[in-house]
């Protein structure tokens, strides 16, 4: 594990933690497009019982929402957090007492919420958690705009990915998310995540203990490409794959002022993912009730 701490310390001597590879040297206190240093930055550490069922259990996901964001999603719901940083500093001892603070409320995991462009410093503090006590399965919750070279030195220790597959075209990824070569990416990361901790598997209460789930957040006038989306899931990744496909979309942050972000999805097209999802064989996983 030290080989692999100092392989990720030197990613952040260039950066290279998301697929934007700033390039600063973030150990030097250069901060590239996330405006986030060389320390974990967070927003909050709580009990979240709001997660799929088999991540929130009936005790809750020990979350940790760290400060910003890989992405620049004009519609970001958490825009306080991701786009304006809201959080505190904090050392990777610190984080890693946070984490075995959550364990011993009895969190069924540890929740990693928007990882990717903190990664290394996150990356400390798991391995000193560990060393502390920390048993309770790791969640890499990811908006699925994610680095291969980090994500391979993530393997063994993350238990369950849960990214986010949110466009099948890139240049909808650009103009809602800033985020070039988006549909490049997620796919890679996708594959490489499933090449770790394939299909969800949960114990005998169905809580998950490993494995890949995969969210996708239908869009207003099919911005997110939703049927692309799901066939390369069904495709190559396969059938037996958990997704859960989300119809809580509502204008915000820059979303207000944007032509088609600015209206909620409706019920017509939320119904057409869902019969895609159907149609594709991906019975796993969940839908939402949709609401006006």
């Amino acid at each position: 594990m030290c080989e692999r701490l100092e392989a990720v310390r030197g990613i952040m001597q260039s950066c290279r933690l998301c697929p934007r590879e700033c390039g600063v040297n973030r150990l030097a206190g250069e901060r590239g497009e996330c405006k986030i240093g060389s320390e974990p930055m967070v927003s909050s550490v709580n009990l979240h019982h709001g997660e799929e069922p088999p991540i929130s259990g009936t005790r809750g996901s020990g979350t940790v929402f760290l400060t910003g964001c890989s992405l620049r999603c004009r519609f970001c719901q958490n825009f306080p957090i991701s786009q304006l940083r809201h959080g505190n500093t904090m050392s990777p001892r610190e984080l890693a007492g946070k984490m075995l603070h959550l364990q011993s409320l009895g969190a069924h995991n540890i929740n990693l919420v928007t990882p990717t462009h903190q990664s290394a410093a996150v990356f400390e503090s798991v391995l000193i958690a560990y060393q502390q006590g920390l048993r309770i399965p790791l969640v890499y919750n990811s908006g699925g705009y994610d680095s291969l070279e980090m994500l391979r030195l993530w393997e063994g220790i993350i238990d369950i990915y849960m990214p986010d597959s949110k466009y099948s075209d890139d240049a909808a990824a650009v103009e809602c998310s800033r985020a070039p070569d988006y549909v490049r990416h997620n796919r890679a990361a996708l594959l490489e995540m499933h090449r770790q901790v394939g299909i969800l598997a949960s114990d005998g209460a169905g809580v998950a203990q490993r494995g890949l789930l995969i969210r996708h957040l239908v869009l207003p006038g099919d911005l997110s490409g939703t049927v692309e989306v799901l066939r390369f899931i069904a495709e190559e990744l396969g059938r037996d794959t958990y997704i859960s496909l989300m119809s809580q979309y509502f204008p915000a942050w820059g979303g207000l002022a944007h032509p088609v972000l600015s209206r909620s999805v409706t019920r017509e097209e939320y119904r057409r993912a869902c019969f895609e999802l159907k149609r594709l064989g991906l019975d796993n996983g969940w839908t939402q009730p949709f609401e006006e």
